[in-house]
């Protein structure tokens, strides 16, 4: 999954971020340096192993994380972490990447425990899942770093790592190409631009730079990725970088969400630079073999953490009305509507609980925080097939899921 979802819309609300565990997963010429990480430890020996979980999902509260059996939603594991933490599926069957205060720290959801391995660094983002490869952004120190998710089992302690580093760091991301291509972000701490791509050797082949508080990434069918802009997106497809204009003057885009079996990019859509929350009802579109973009109008709003692509490429978006608003994405159409929670209203703060959605095969998960539950939904039937309690607000969810 390319990871992931989160929120920047001016300067202040960048400070915010940039001052707490940064929203969700950089690069330029003549800046970047390649390097290897190894070693590390795996879990301490001597202790009884905790009974398997099977498909397991993840779900911050304030002061730690559940690990629930993903069939059935019954706790399998609580694990105490102090501060506002964040999730997002490593790559493999087994572990969750958790964003902590001091940097990306490694679950181990199939026998639930936080493992020895880290990656520091302070304001730890984006994590995306990809071609194979888990790539890290680490916002504090502007660093890129990509790893097997296979070896995070296979080696019992931190994986070979290769590490980029941008020229200043940023609130930025990246993501790995089949090819070894990087996509990665332009800015600096105060500032972000817009995009570079480098060779499998981390020489420049091309930049934009037209593409003012990029934010977040998308790939799409063939590998076209796309990167938000406060304007519209800039797609990079076939070594070329194209930039799609917002239909209006500020339009940003700063979260999407993708699928290899489509080539239409799912967005976010705000249109008030001065809104204090805007609370969107429109979503982007943007076909990647066209280079156009369509706005849909769903009727009810929702936040960043309400996109979801589903099996077969279709588009979703769990409504602040509660339900899941299926969407074919090539039409541009609501196909259907698949009850979720009961409605529900975004709050002010972005670190504060609401109902999100994560899609693993034809599961979705959908959280209900007011009532401290989390609902597995069959999309085939739209019935939900299990619901799980928990004794504090889940926040965050994420499942095991392979890149």
């Amino acid at each position: 999954m390319s990871s992931s979802t989160r929120l920047s819309r001016t300067a202040a609300v960048s400070a915010l971020l940039l001052a707490s565990v940064a929203v969700a997963a950089c690069g330029g010429q003549d800046g970047g340096t390649s390097k290897t990480e190894s070693g590390g430890k795996g879990k301490g020996q001597g202790k009884p192993a905790p009974a398997r979980v099977d498909d397991p999902l993840v779900a911050t509260y304030d002061g730690g994380l559940y690990v629930l059996d993903g069939k059935t939603l019954k706790v399998a594991g609580d694990v105490p972490l102090k501060g506002y933490n964040r999730v997002n599926p490593a790559g493999d069957d087994r572990h969750v990447m958790v964003s902590t205060s001091q940097g990306f720290r490694v679950l181990d959801a199939g026998r639930p425990g936080l493992t020895d391995i880290a990656f520091k660094g302070a304001e730890p983002g984006h994590v995306v899942l990809h071609a194979g490869k888990t790539v890290l952004f680490t916002d504090g120190t502007g660093e890129t770093r990509i790893f097997d998710p296979d070896d995070l089992g296979r080696t019992g302690g931190k994986p070979e790592t290769e590490t980029y580093k941008a020229p200043s760091p940023h609130h930025g991301v990246s993501v790995e190409l089949e090819n070894g291509e990087l996509v990665t972000t332009l800015g600096t701490a105060k500032k972000r631009k817009g995009i570079a791509v480098l060779d499998g050797k981390r020489k420049e082949i091309t930049r934009n730079e037209k593409c003012p508080e990029v934010h977040g990434e998308a790939a799409a069918e063939d590998e076209a990725v796309v990167i938000g802009c406060e304007d519209g997106v800039l797609i990079y497809k076939d070594k070329k970088i194209t930039k799609v204009d917002s239909p209006t003057e500020y339009g940003r885009i700063g979260n999407q969400k993708g699928s290899e079996k489509s080539p239409v990019v799912l967005g976010d859509y705000k249109q008030d630079p001065e809104a204090e929350l805007e609370r969107p009802e429109k979503v982007s579109l943007i076909n990647t073999r066209t280079g156009k973009m369509k706005l849909l109008d769903l009727g009810t709003s929702y936040s960043f953490r309400s996109l979801a692509r589903g099996p077969q490429g279709e588009a979703m978006v769990l409504g602040t009305d509660g339900k899941i608003h299926v969407i074919d994405p090539e039409k541009g159409e609501v196909t259907r509507k698949i009850s979720a929670v009961d409605s529900w209203r975004e709050p002010l703060d972005w670190q504060q609980a609401r109902p999100e959605i994560f899609v693993r095969g034809t599961t979705a998960y959908v959280t209900e925080p007011e009532k401290k539950k989390i609902h597995a939904i069959d999309l085939k039937s739209g019935k939900k097939t299990a619901t799980g309690t928990v004794e504090k607000k889940p926040n965050e969810i994420a499942a095991t899921v392979r890149g």
